[in-house]
């Protein structure tokens, strides 16, 4: 009896471990631009992707890090209305924080928009293009 009572506890612990990991996991949604349908983060924030960065590798440190802040995630990111849960991910930084990936590519927000803008697509600085990107991961045109 012990045993098995035992066994349910330590199930439920474990159910509400993984429940609460995924609960802290930055939700990424998919929305409406002038660019058509985009990634969007928590409180509407655009989403973008840096040419220079390759596949689950990132290169944007410093000053870079300072105008694109990486969008980070504490637990496995979850996706929101639009988004694909298989495209999503997370890599880490030198600094050990997990940065939220999506098919692959490192995502970034830009510093100086505030909700529902998008000011920076197509746009180069810091060394290379930033652009959002669609459901299917792809940059929008």
């Amino acid at each position: 009896m012990r045993t098995i009572i035992g066994t349910v506890v330590l199930t439920f612990a474990l159910l509400v471990g993984a429940a609460s990991a995924s609960a802290a996991g930055t939700r990424i949604s998919v929305s409406s631009s002038e660019f058509g349908p985009m990634l969007w983060g928590p409180k509407r924030q655009a989403i973008y992707v840096f040419q220079r960065d390759r596949f689950k590798q990132t290169r944007c440190y410093g000053e870079c890090a300072e105008a694109w802040p990486p969008v980070y995630t504490t637990g496995k990111p979850v996706a929101g209305t639009g988004a694909r849960e298989s495209l999503l991910g997370t890599i880490r930084r030198r600094d050990g924080r997990r940065q939220v990936t999506y098919r692959g590519r490192p995502l970034y927000y830009y510093a100086h928009e505030d909700a529902g803008q998008v000011r920076c697509h197509n746009v180069d600085l810091n060394g290379g293009l930033w652009w959002v990107i669609g459901a299917d991961g792809k940059r929008r045109p």
